[in-house]
């Protein structure tokens, strides 16, 4: 029984959202997903599975993956509170990071049986979508060996993360993804060890540019290129 592969991906811009009422939504469309894998398997039926991409801007909160060192949070619920942040305990990969206002976030909940199944190959188109974008404003990013994410300077005493990535997966539904610092305040990761990882700065598109930059633009040009990666359509709900 060969299930039918289904390329199309509902994008939902949702805005400014609060980090966990953002990810029990998540949550709830890749429970729906794996809940299609089961009964298909179970009833021997052939149901297309979904496919979500999301958009969102996060209110101020820091996040620690489930292999994450909470030693890596520089602060106390008191000092939370008065900088105006959350802080809570993810189930996705990675250390700990900040998400907050001027920086895209982006949740992919996609079945990869509908596209190819390597966790690996997903991790690099997304970091592949990130370093196109910005080399469309000008800005040379690539990888750092052994390290998530997208960087600037590699190699060089100037390295520094321009976006990050931390996603789970089940029976090749994911979950969670990235976070790319467009105009964000990058004060606030001066609270953290960022993605736990020590001596690396945290850099934006605004910081490298001189100038703040439209968000918009920056993820219809994400989307455009994922949409070319992934070979995926997206249409809106």
């Amino acid at each position: 029984m060969k299930l039918p592969l289904n390329k199309k991906v509902v994008y939902q811009n949702i805005g400014k959202k609060g980090y966990k009422e953002t990810w029990d939504y998540q949550d709830q469309l890749f429970q729906g997903i794996i809940q299609t894998k089961m009964d298909n398997r179970k009833n021997e039926t052939l149901t297309e599975t979904e496919n979500y991409f999301l958009f969102v801007e996060h209110p101020h909160v820091y996040t620690l993956g489930k292999s994450g060192d909470i030693s890596n949070l520089l602060l106390n619920e008191a000092q939370l509170q008065a900088k105006g942040a959350t802080f809570y305990k993810s189930n996705r990969g990675g250390d700990i990071t900040y998400h907050g206002p001027g920086q895209i976030v982006g949740y992919p909940i996609i079945d990869l049986d509908n596209f190819f199944t390597d966790i690996h190959k997903y991790l690099r188109f997304l970091e592949e979508a990130i370093i196109l974008t910005l080399a469309e404003y000008g800005l040379q990013s690539e990888r750092s060996k052994g390290e998530t994410g997208v960087w600037l300077g590699v190699g060089t005493p100037f390295a520094r993360k321009i976006c990050a990535l931390g996603v789970r997966s089940s029976r090749w539904v994911t979950m969670h993804g990235f976070a790319l610092n467009v105009n964000v305040d990058l004060g606030y990761f001066d609270n953290i060890i960022p993605c736990g990882i020590k001596g690396k700065a945290v850099t934006s598109m605004q910081a490298e540019l001189g100038k703040k930059v439209d968000i918009n633009e920056v993820q219809q040009k994400i989307l455009k290129h994922l949409s070319i990666l992934f070979e995926w359509e997206l249409v809106t709900s």
